[in-house]
């Protein structure tokens, strides 16, 4: 009988929660990240006091201006960013956590986030987003959305 490998405790874990917002013109909701100049989802990390549910509404609110609720999860996608990709200077490995919703607008209005991690917030026709600057984490959730569609 052989010894199980050794556990990987010597790493970053970061709970993200995220929203895919489609609206009945089937256009999709991305939040702009002028760190990388990329498009991304809505959303971002989960506070030590929240929930997931909790997070995705709140950073929503923050990102766009919009009163969301949840309508389902979408899954649970995993990413592992190696130390030269960080945003910070570090020596660890970072595993991200990203908890997907898909939910719907019942209140406010679009409004662009002031001086938080995000400078924009646009509707696209769902069928262009993949010809933007954007991150893996948009291709992944729609792919999730899709399949439960």
């Amino acid at each position: 009988m052989t010894d199980p490998p050794p556990a990987y405790t010597d790493f970053d874990t970061r709970l993200g929660a995220y929203a895919i917002v489609v609206d009945d013109r089937r256009r999709v909701l991305l939040a702009h990240w002028p760190e990388q100049s990329r498009w991304t989802l809505p959303g971002g990390g989960v506070e030590l006091h929240e929930t997931p549910e909790d997070a995705v509404v709140r950073e929503v609110a923050e990102e766009t201006g919009y009163a969301v609720e949840l309508v389902r999860l979408l899954g649970v996608l995993i990413q592992v960013v190696p130390p030269a990709t960080r945003l910070i200077d570090t020596e660890r490995v970072l595993r991200q956590v990203g908890v997907v919703y898909e939910v719907r607008v019942v209140g406010g209005e679009l409004t662009h986030e002031a001086d938080g991690s995000t400078d924009e917030a646009r509707w696209f026709p769902v069928d262009e987003v993949r010809t933007l600057d954007r991150v893996e984490l948009v291709d992944e959730a729609l792919d999730l959305w899709a399949a439960q569609a």
